[in-house]
């Protein structure tokens, strides 16, 4: 941020916090209409479209018309049932949404109480003093007090693409609507290209420019994922095989039995078997849910694919500085062209090197946001207070901003009384030997010192001076005649933990590359400490400037540090690395970053100190600028997708025997009916949850991140694994009817072989859902491992089966009959022995340590 603008910043003191938390009470959010929570007719109109809901009234009408009140009334109560359920996992999603809503707003720099304050974009009022800075986006209208070349992007309120040049008000101009040069007023959802400022805001919400417009946030329609079209395309085909065998079995059972209306209620218990009506909700509810616990590791997901795709994440390219590093630089050493000074080792700073402080605070911020400027500002603030090198009068007239063409920034100062400027630049060092034309033997002994400080792991900037007489100013900085003062190095220590994160993405077959604006030195000098592979090689931004995209294809196949790269040059890196078909994963803060952001396959933007067009164009944002957190995510990231895996197969393999054991006895003839809708139902209300809650909250496998990122071109759920389910689930009806044949053989009544049936198949279904709850280890180890959702769920359904079986209200209304005691046991350990294969399964594959 330009200086000039934090001198005015302070004259400020913007309102107080009691003055602001008035207005943001009785002025309301700054925010826009937006879908609104549903309530409970909206979840209920929901429920009402489901085709359960449709297939439950059918055949509570159908056994009303036959005369049974009692189950038709029953049948219907479970709608209300079903309808809690999707109430409570509603509600769960949409406070977890809520969260990530508050979370991803746009964020605004305030000036309340004469402190500068970052704050969210919602809570924002009007008279608040603002400070826009380039790459902000602009949280609401306001009328510029004060401003150093500030550009506005109104395309989103205009539609024309042009920036538009922004003037200070003058007290006299009236507010008026977007568009044109020269107007002192910026407005909601504009973006900030170039400059700095200072505003008041005079509209927030709906009565700003964009709130007008009234684009509400329910208008956008979200475009599916591919997991969502993936599971869209199967529920599809899922629905339409239920509803051919229904016919199948209504006709079926009408000529075999005789009984249309029964052949109805055995049709319907078919399809209401078949239906996988969990998936859109197993959907929602994972991706939700893990939106949030990304949040609580640090990341904000701002795009749901991102989860989908962290597991596919083969290559995880990173920032340096502030994601690798803690970004609290520190002067370390200083060069005056002759001479080096160790700052730590000093007690008082040599005069020697006052000049070099002198113009380095000049060029930076008076109240600096940029770790290196307030090193500096810091130093200068320590040593050279109260001398003649601190100038606080002096007025700065203009500056010259760093470029692409020239990693340089320049300053001009104006005293009173007096036509003579002074200029102060500060930048990479070859840009500001460049700005003082030096000769190729002072370069090449400067470029040695540059060198010899930066094998040391220093971020190094050059100073320069220069003077000039008159009113008028170059149009660049080269015009001016510079003098070189000398080198500052500055340290910037690396972030705790950050070795370990590297080694865990190795260990997870994630090759990890760092691009930095730094010199190669330092660069490979970082790449050492943390561990990096292959970190004696580099290329630089200069080299990839000249190098051919086959050329560097073949290049970045082994390199992993970048170094002096712009940030436009990082979209070069990505599109050569998805070239070579890996999965990118780019961190980036800068308004030149999006580009490559967005072409990466997950976009990271910095949270903290990042612009919001970057944060826009990212799938995830960093809120806390910590690569750890990157790895974190990225463990995360394979959690959800493989207890949403666990989900989707449990789900299947539960449906198999539900869906057999409704088709076998009317494919064989004269047996009794195993399965009516009441069972259906019950059933359901242990699967809903177990889908939903058990298998989300689940921890990570302990292989997580020791195996290789999962194909992206692999279905999500494939054909071996729905054919593993299957067979889960083959294993549960094989089981069910050697039960439900053995208790006709031993000429037992037939509710309570369906009693004992039933007993089997729920006793089967907690324990697939315990085998289900890891891969890798044995079922022992599962109940010891905790997760209360289990506790809840698995104790509640034998609660409740408990109560079934002995309770003559629910024997009459589910036709069982209590078996004996033997039968019972008999009937749980028949139960129990449906995962053995699957135990044994995962024994061998753990031993040849393979992953499932």
């Amino acid at each position: 941020m330009n200086p000039n603008v934090n001198t005015t910043a302070s004259k400020f003191k913007g309102l107080t916090a009691r003055e602001a938390a008035e207005k943001l009470r009785t002025g309301g959010l700054n925010n826009l209409p937006s879908s609104k929570p549903k309530n409970y007719f909206t979840i209920a109109l929901g429920v009402v479209k489901e085709p359960m809901f449709i297939l439950l009234v059918a055949c509570g009408t159908l056994y009303m018309v036959m005369g049974d009140i009692r189950e038709g009334l029953m049948l219907l109560g479970f709608v209300f049932v079903i309808m809690g359920i999707e109430f409570f996992q509603e509600k769960k999603t949409e406070k977890a949404l809520s969260a990530l809503k508050d979370m991803a707003s746009p964020r605004a720099l305030v000036i309340r109480d004469g402190v500068e304050t970052r704050i969210a974009g919602i809570e924002v009022v009007t008279d608040d003093i603002i400070v826009l800075q380039e790459g902000d986006r602009v949280p609401a209208d306001a009328t510029i007090l004060d401003s150093v070349n500030l550009l506005a992007d109104e395309s989103l309120l205009t539609g024309e693409p042009v920036p538009v040049r922004k003037n200070d008000w003058t007290g006299v101009e009236k507010i008026t609507q977007p568009g044109g040069d020269d107007l002192p007023f910026v407005y909601s959802g504009s973006m900030i290209v170039q400059g700095n400022g200072i505003a008041r805001v005079t509209s927030t919400g709906i009565n700003t420019e964009i709130g007008k417009i009234g684009k509400a946030l329910e208008d956008v329609k979200e475009e599916p994922t591919r997991l969502k079209k993936e599971m869209g395309s199967l529920v599809k085909k899922l629905t339409i095989l239920a509803a051919v065998l229904c016919v199948l079995v209504i006709a079926g059972y009408t000529l075999t039995h005789g009984s249309l209306i029964n052949g109805f209620l055995a049709g319907i218990t078919l399809a209401m078997a078949m239906l996988p009506e969990e998936f859109p909700v197993i959907l929602t509810v994972f991706m939700a849910l893990g939106a949030w616990r990304m949040s609580k590791t640090k990341v904000l997901t701002r795009n749901p694919s991102a989860i989908e795709t962290l597991g596919s994440a083969t290559v995880l390219c990173t920032d340096k500085t502030g994601t690798l590093t803690q970004n609290k630089m520190t002067v370390t050493t200083l060069y005056n062209g002759k001479d080096y000074l160790k700052i730590e080792k000093m007690k008082g700073l040599d005069p020697a090197f006052h000049e070099i402080m002198e113009y380095g605070i000049l060029s930076s911020q008076v109240n600096p946001f940029d770790p290196m400027e307030q090193a500096i500002t810091s130093m200068g603030d320590l040593q050279l207070k109260g001398t003649e090198h601190i100038h606080h009068d002096w007025k700065m007239v203009k500056e010259y901003s760093l470029s692409r063409e020239l990693l340089a920034m320049s300053r001009v100062f104006s005293f009173k009384g007096t036509q003579e400027k002074v200029i102060a630049a500060k930048g990479a060092p070859e840009a500001i030997f460049d700005l003082c034309h030096l000769d190729k033997a002072t370069q090449k002994r400067l470029s040695a010192a540059v060198e010899e400080l930066a094998a040391g792991g220093l971020r190094v900037l050059g100073v320069a001076k220069a003077k000039i007489n008159g009113s008028g100013l170059p149009e660049i900085q080269h015009d001016f005649t510079f003098e070189f003062i000398g080198l500052i190095g500055l340290s910037d220590p690396i972030r705790k933990n950050v070795k370990k994160a590297v080694s865990e993405c190795f260990k997870a077959g994630i090759r990890v590359i760092m691009i930095t604006g730094d010199y190669p030195v330092t660069a490979l000098h970082i790449a050492r400490e943390i561990g990096l592979e292959n970190p004696d090689n580099c290329i630089t931004g200069q080299e990839l400037q000249e190098m051919t995209e086959k050329e560097l294809c073949k290049r970045i196949e082994e390199i992993n540090v970048f170094a002096r790269v712009v940030p436009q040059q990082k979209l070069k890196i990505v599109d050569a690395l998805k070239k070579n078909k890996e999965i990118v994963a780019m961190t980036g803060d800068g308004i030149n970053d999006a580009p490559a952001l967005k072409s990466a396959n997950i976009g990271i933007a910095m949270g903290k100190n990042g612009t919001d067009v970057a944060r826009e164009a990212s799938s995830l944002v960093l809120m806390d600028d910590n690569f750890s957190s990157i790895v974190g995510a990225v463990k995360m990231g394979r959690r959800i997708f493989d207890n949403l895996q666990k989900a989707f197969g449990y789900t299947f393999a539960i449906h198999v025997p539900i869906a057999g054991l409704s088709l076998v006895p009317i494919l064989l003839g004269n047996f009794p009916i195993i399965l009516w809708p009441v069972h259906i139902v019950f059933l359901e209300l242990i699967i809903d949850p177990a889908c939903s809650i058990i298998f989300e909250s689940e921890k990570e496998e302990k292989n997580t991140m020791t195996r290789q990122p999962r194909k992206i071109d692999v279905p999500f759920f494939g054909k071996k694994k729905i054919w593993f389910s299957c067979m889960q689930g083959v294993g549960i009806l094989l089981i069910t009817l050697a039960v439900y044949f053995l208790g006709l053989r031993q000429g037992y009544d037939e509710k309570v072989v369906r009693a004992m049936a039933f007993i089997t198949l729920i006793v089967a279904n907690i324990a697939v859902i315990l085998t289900n709850r890891s891969w890798t280890d044995n079922i022992f180890r599962i109940i010891i491992t905790p997760n209360k959702a289990v506790i809840w769920v698995v104790g509640g359904a034998i609660f409740f089966l408990a109560l079934i079986l002995n309770v003559p209200f629910f024997l009459d209304l589910f036709q069982f009959r209590t078996p004996s005691l033997l039968n019972v046991l008999i009937c749980i350990f028949a139960g129990i022995s449906t995962i053995a294969w699957f135990e044994i399964y995962k024994l061998v594959k753990l031993r040849k340590h393979v992953s499932l």
